[in-house]
């Protein structure tokens, strides 16, 4: 979950902010706010373009798993992403639509291979619950899946991953599937191998959309969605290397 004043920074949020300020910067200097709203106008433009945000996509793909990676792996573990917060009475606390995704795909590859499950996430600002516990809820009560290892203290990435070794390491195991969303993937595979573990990644299926021709160009909702979140990871994982 994405803090309000820290999307506020991040591209291409940042873009939209700084075209009214553009704006009423050029009645005091003409020529310099025409220059930002020109600049601010252009990169929004493109951060909404489909065939940008493809592009972009690009730099955070991992490789698929292979059949014999996901057999030798000794556990599932899955990333939270987001709460919907409730009021402490009358609605609780529940999943947002990209957990549930995540906690869908994690229920098929139970299916598949019959693998321990680790749900990792904490608390979001305002919560009561932690989305480890969201996600063990909602695996055992609406999937019929159980839940091994429940880690809810993680705020970041790099503790999803770090905190979660701990549990799995006291039961002799190193070797994870990791489940989150493809564009996420990048900074949670390299998190999770510097905290000691081997991952395999195994991103949730769906997300890759082609735009033919000439349908690239034109900007949509959904495209400047995704190069919001591409630009984050790009960020954070360049982050988390300069720090980690």
């Amino acid at each position: 979950m994405i803090g309000l004043s820290y999307s506020f920074l991040m591209p291409p949020t940042v873009f939209i902010v700084l075209c009214p300020l553009a704006v009423l910067l050029a009645f005091r200097y003409p020529r310099q706010g025409m220059r930002l709203a020109l600049a601010a106008s252009l990169l929004l433009y493109l951060s909404a373009m489909p065939i940008f945000a493809q592009e972009l996509s690009r730099l955070l793909v991992t490789d698929a798993p292979t059949d014999a990676a996901l057999r030798g792996a000794q556990a599932i573990v899955v990333l939270g992403a987001g709460i919907h917060v409730g009021d402490g009475d009358r609605y609780p606390d529940k999943l947002d639509a990209l957990s549930i995704e995540r906690v869908a795909w994690t229920a098929e590859l139970y299916h598949a291979l019959s693998l321990p499950i680790a749900v990792t996430g904490g608390r979001i600002k305002g919560s009561t619950s932690s989305l480890g516990a969201l996600m063990k809820q909602q695996l055992e009560q609406n999937f019929g899946v159980p839940v091994t290892w429940t880690e809810e203290l993680s705020r970041t990435t790099f503790e999803n991953a770090e905190y979660t070794a701990r549990l799995l390491k006291q039961s002799g195991r190193d070797r994870v599937i990791v489940v989150t969303h493809p564009w996420h993937m990048a900074r949670a595979v390299w998190s999770f191998n510097r905290a000691g573990l081997r991952a395999i990644s195994c991103p949730t299926p769906g997300w890759t959309t082609k735009f033919p021709g000439f349908a690239g160009f034109f900007p949509n909702l959904g495209a400047l969605q995704q190069t919001f979140y591409d630009l984050h990871e790009l960020l954070g994982l360049a982050y988390y290397r300069l720090r980690y």
